[in-house]
């Protein structure tokens, strides 16, 4: 196992570092195993978890692992928010929300902690917008590791209250994400914390994101969709899922013992989806260019993907480069649809997401209405955290449509 640098392709020991050394580029894990758990290993691979694919996970020796029992998430045909639409094709929901702390970030940090443990690391740093930290702050408890969580002063209060329950050291940061990120960066090298961060900046915690792609591939026994909606910040899950396709075919195949079954596949359709008042990604997308630049103040309900990319724009910049090899596309949605896909996905599927999760769904019918899609297409929504984590917006919708249930009753009829 080595780190590579996507931009200069130098290769690099497989330590904790964070950026490419000759030009400061993303670095990604190369060189894992092609088996489906480490030799000697069957403790953690015999679990019904993402560690199952042990293998191809970056932990040298996974009797580190830390698990709280992240992964294989289900999958829901969601039937009834089809028929809303006027969607003649396939919907399915990818439901992250059930994950240890409630959100897909349980797989990047489960595997950062897991590697940082192996490399001898006992403090951890994370600069999140609610998700990441609880996660950090949850696996680190797990693995008897000390956290400091950086968090915007703005972050739901729902998400730093679950944070601080796992009792990490909470700071919180004025200004928007970017800033607790420059802090987190600066904690790390001055003090020796591993960078849990959730942008590209950890190559560890960013593998774990293949996993999604595997879990897709086999749960669909093969069948691939014609498009995937993820939510998007810096990204990382975007490129998660399609590097999870371009292999999942050899490790589903060699999973259950019939490589010939499953050697065709193909990559589908990935929407980088971002809310409209914080849309690097997709603003550089619509223009036209290769390249990211920052946003301003961003300003939407939907904190999880929040991040105007300041100081660190590569990041963005290589989402979109998976974004066109898939030959997908990159849409924004307003805060006005985000509460609309928010309350359907409630009401027709069951399915509790927070703002940024329900941006999946919010784009799927802005982009049928816009005729990006075609209505007989197949399409899997990334539902990325559950509603708890941002309680207080669903509190004000169920004011604004409050009913009554039992009429006025003089006496109690039960």
């Amino acid at each position: 196992m080595n780190l590579r640098c996507v931009d200069c392709d130098a290769l690099f020991p497989a330590s904790m570092m964070y950026h490419c050394s000759h030009c400061g580029g993303i670095l990604e894990v190369v060189g894992l195993g092609t088996g489906t758990c480490g030799e000697g290993n069957e403790r953690v691979s015999a679990q019904p978890t993402m560690w199952r694919y042990g293998s191809r996970l970056p932990v040298e020796d996974l009797s580190y692992a830390v698990s709280l029992g992240e992964g294989i998430t289900p999958i829901h045909a969601a039937n009834r928010l089809a028929d809303s639409f006027e969607f003649e094709g396939r919907l399915l929901l990818k439901d992250e929300a059930v994950n240890p702390t409630g959100s897909f970030k349980d797989r990047m940090l489960s595997v950062a902690v897991s590697r940082a443990k192996e490399l001898g690391f006992e403090k951890v740093v994370c600069a999140s917008s609610g998700n990441a930290g609880a996660s950090a702050a949850a696996y680190a408890a797990k693995a008897g590791m000390e956290a400091v969580i950086l968090a915007p002063v703005h972050t739901p209060r729902e998400k730093l209250t679950q944070i601080a329950a796992y009792g990490p050291e909470v700071r919180l940061v004025e200004g928007h994400y970017s800033n607790s990120y420059r802090i987190a960066q600066q904690l790390s090298k001055e003090f020796g914390y591993a960078n849990m961060t959730t942008t590209y900046i950890n190559p560890y915690a960013v593998e774990a994101l293949k996993t999604v792609g595997y879990e897709l591939y086999e749960q669909l026994e093969g069948w691939i969709p014609d498009y995937v909606f993820v939510p998007v910040g810096a990204g990382p899950l975007l490129k998660g899922i399609y590097r999870g396709f371009t292999e999942a075919r050899e490790v589903v195949g060699i999973l259950h013992g019939d490589v010939e079954k499953h050697k065709d596949a193909r990559i589908p359709k990935l929407i980088a989806v971002q809310a409209e008042g914080c849309a690097p990604v997709v603003k550089a997308y619509e223009s036209g260019l290769d390249k990211v630049s920052a946003w301003g103040e961003p300003y939407t309900i939907a904190s999880g993907i929040s991040d105007p990319l300041i100081g660190y724009e590569q990041d963005g910049t290589h989402t979109l480069q998976f974004v066109k090899a898939s030959q997908g596309f990159a849409i924004s949605v307003s805060d006005d649809e985000i509460l609309q896909a928010m309350r359907a996905l409630a009401v027709l599927e069951g399915v509790f997401a927070e703002p940024t999760a329900a941006c999946s769904v919010a784009a799927v019918k802005k982009a049928l209405q816009a005729g990006a899609i075609p209505q007989s297409c197949s399409v899997v929504c990334m539902i990325t955290a559950h509603g708890f984590k941002d309680f207080k917006i669903y509190q004000d919708m169920e004011r604004e449509h409050r009913k009554c249930i039992f009429p006025s009753y003089p006496h109690r009829p039960f």
